[in-house]
C-alpha cells in the first residue's frame, strides 16, 4: 500500500469555522434558530455546524456572513477559503470501512493536534505500536475480519505513526501502566520487538515514555484509559478521548477536561522517569 501524507487537518478546520460563525452570530445579536431560519434550516443544524460535527456548504456560509453583517471581502475569502479546507476528505476517509464511525472523528482531531498525552492500561498506545503488536491486536478483538482487513487497519495505524517520528513533529507524552507491558501479545517474539520498540522511540526529542509500575497500587486514574489533545490554534480547548468498547467519548468542556488533566498529571508524578523506564523495559527484556 502507498504511504498518504499526513496532516490535512480538516476535523480541526471544522471547529474553527464554527467556532468563527458562532462569535459572528453571537456578535450580531442573533440565536440560531434566526440563523437557522435565514439559510433554511433548523437550530439544531446550526448548533452542529458551530460545534464543527457536520460538513459545510459554500452558500450556507456565504448567506450567514451576510446575516452577520460580514462585508470585508478579505475576510469572507478567508472564511470561504476554510470552507474547502474544512470538507476535504482526510488521507484517513479512504479507510472508512474498516474504521468505527466514532474513531474517524478522532483521527482527525490526532492529525491537527500538536501536543498528545495518553494514558493506557490494556496495551502498548496505537502510536507506539510496531506492526505485528498492532496486527495481533486487532485479530483478538476482531476474529471474524477478514485478512486484508486487518492488514489495512495495522497500515492506518503505521501510517498514524509518521508525523510523531518526523523532524519537528507533534509531542507524544504516553503513560503506560506496567500491565501493559507484562502482558505478552502475539507471543514473546513480537512482544521482545515491541519493547525494544519503546526503547528506540523514547530516543526521540518529540517522545517521553513513563510506566506506572505495579508498585503504586491505587492511583489517579483508575478509570481506565484516556488521551488528551491539544492544538496549536490557541482559540481551540483541549480535546480528552476516552475511548469504549463500542463508541468513544469526546469531551471539551473545561469542567469535564479539568479532571483529567489534574489525574494526567498525577500519574506523571508517580511513574517513573524516562530515564527509569528505559531501565524497567530493559528489564523485561532481559527476563525474556
Amino acid at each position: 500500500m502507498s504511504i498518504d501524507p499526513p496532516g490535512s487537518g480538516s476535523t480541526v478546520r471544522r471547529i474553527m469555522l464554527g467556532a468563527s460563525l458562532r462569535r459572528l452570530r453571537e456578535a450580531s445579536g442573533l440565536d440560531r434558530a434566526q440563523a437557522g431560519f435565514h439559510i433554511r434550516a433548523s437550530e439544531s443544524k446550526i448548533s452542529r455546524m458551530e460545534l464543527g460535527r457536520v460538513g459545510f456548504k459554500t452558500r450556507d456560509v456565504e448567506d450567514l456572513l451576510t446575516l452577520y453583517g460580514v462585508v470585508d471581502d478579505a475576510e469572507r475569502r478567508a472564511l470561504l477559503e476554510m470552507v474547502r479546507e474544512a470538507n476535504t476528505p482526510g488521507w484517513w476517509h479512504k479507510y472508512s470501512a474498516e474504521l468505527p464511525s466514532w474513531f474517524t472523528t478522532y483521527v482527525g482531531l490526532e492529525e491537527a493536534a500538536s501536543v498528545i498525552r495518553t494514558y493506557e492500561v490494556q496495551f502498548v498506545p496505537g502510536l507506539l505500536q510496531t506492526a505485528a503488536y498492532a496486527r495481533s491486536v486487532y485479530e483478538l478483538g476482531n476474529p471474524d475480519a477478514s485478512r486484508d482487513g486487518i492488514e489495512r487497519r495495522v497500515h492506518v495505524r503505521m501510517q498514524r505513526q509518521e508525523r510523531f517520528t518526523q523532524k519537528d513533529g507533534p509531542r507524544l507524552w504516553a503513560v503506560i501502566d506496567e500491565a501493559a507491558l507484562m502482558r505478552t501479545i502475539g507471543g514473546r517474539e513480537v512482544m521482545r520487538e515491541q519493547l525494544q520498540h519503546l526503547l528506540e522511540v523514547a530516543a526521540l526529542p518529540n517522545i517521553t515514555i513513563q510506566v506506572m509500575p505495579f508498585r503504586y497500587g491505587k492511583h489517579a486514574a483508575e478509570g481506565g484509559a484516556f488521551s488528551i489533545l491539544r492544538f496549536p490554534e490557541s482559540d481551540l480547548s483541549d480535546v480528552v478521548y476516552v475511548e469504549q468498547l463500542w463508541g468513544a467519548l469526546y469531551l471539551d468542556k473545561r469542567e469535564d477536561i479539568d479532571p483529567y488533566l489534574t489525574a494526567m498529571e498525577q500519574l506523571c508524578v508517580e511513574s517513573t522517569t524516562p530515564g527509569g523506564t528505559v531501565e524497567l523495559i530493559g528489564g523485561l527484556l532481559r527476563k525474556m
